[in-house]
């Protein structure tokens, strides 16, 4: 059995696009975390495409096939927010994994079991506290081995990528159980858990608002690759960013026009709200081109009532709307 799933593993690793001798080995390797990080990756893709839903660029220009490379072209915020929100993803589904039981050689993380609260409250450490440590470690392993051009963009990626993770492990959430006669909490046992994947995104898209541009600080003459990332603008010199920052290169792009060299597929037939001064709103995303107005007619099922027996009867009920579309 075990025979067949490692011949299934290196078939699925073979036909996935973008990833390095490395990842592929690691896929081979450990067919048990295949599915895990694609799940990973698909969460942390979706949590990008609800964030953006209403911007100008509404991370579509990803695509579905090349997950693993230079997803997003140009070194900009969105692309600080695509690594850091995809190696969360990773992360975040690996420990989730682990508490399951469907990776095979972790599970809860109990090494502070038994051990009392640091802020000496009447608790103690107990339970099956989520391993996201070993979450961390795995993600790194296969999301990292992916930058091995050792430029700029990959020192950008590679600092988004450890943001992402940290973002994570910032976000657990802490539950108790409480002990005691008749329901008193004389005492309690408490255990970290994961979040909703959401409060993670929404964390991220905070860092995103006020992510560091940044350039790379050269070594001696003559050397090839950057020896480390630094603040663009800083009192000091050659401060590095925080590790929890999100950084980028180049500015970003308006997005307006379809350029998919540069990751943009414009906003053209993109639906807006006529009525919001928002970046949702017909001006803005629209980027002053206009948009077209539709109207139809909206039918559904309407004051159903249940008849006795066994039947529902239902009225048609009619509305016309309009939507708008960016010209």
């Amino acid at each position: 059995m075990s025979w067949v799933i490692a011949v299934r593993a290196a078939d699925i690793c073979n036909k996935i696009p973008g990833l390095t001798s490395t990842q592929r080995l690691l896929c081979q390797s450990r067919p048990d975390i295949v599915v895990a990080i694609g799940e990973g990756t698909r969460l942390g893709v979706a949590e990008c495409q609800r964030q953006f839903r209403h911007h100008r660029w509404n991370c579509t220009a990803i695509g579905s096939n090349q997950v693993f490379g230079h997803v997003v072209v140009v070194g900009s915020r969105e692309a600080a927010y695509v690594y850091s929100v995809t190696s969360a993803g990773v992360t975040f589904v690996i420990t989730q994994s682990c508490s399951r039981g469907n990776v095979s050689d972790c599970g809860c993380d109990k090494s502070q079991n038994g051990m009392k609260a640091m802020d000496h409250g009447d608790w103690k450490w107990g339970g099956c506290s989520v391993d996201v440590k070993y979450g961390i470690r795995l993600s790194r392993k296969f999301i990292d081995a992916r930058e091995i051009e050792g430029d700029a963009r990959s020192l950008m990626n590679l600092h988004n990528n450890q943001a992402g993770r940290k973002a994570v492990k910032h976000n657990l959430k802490t539950e108790c159980k409480c002990h005691g006669v008749s329901g008193s909490c004389t005492m309690k046992t408490c255990w970290k858990t994961l979040p909703a994947f959401g409060q993670i995104g929404d964390y991220l898209m905070k860092a995103y608002r006020v992510s560091k541009k940044v350039v790379p600080h050269w070594g001696p003459t003559g050397s090839r690759s950057p020896l480390h990332l630094k603040l663009r603008k800083s009192k000091r010199a050659n401060r590095k960013p925080r590790p929890r920052d999100l950084v980028y290169l180049e500015n970003s792009p308006n997005y307006c026009e379809s350029d998919p060299a540069g990751g943009s597929l414009g906003t053209i037939g993109r639906e807006c709200n006529r009525t919001s001064s928002d970046i949702d709103g017909c001006d803005l995303l629209c980027c002053g081109r206009g948009y077209n107005t539709h109207q139809y007619m909206r039918t559904w099922q309407c004051n159903c009532k249940f008849h006795w027996c066994c039947y529902v009867n239902c009225d048609v009920c009619k509305e016309r709307t309009e939507n708008y579309v960016c010209k």
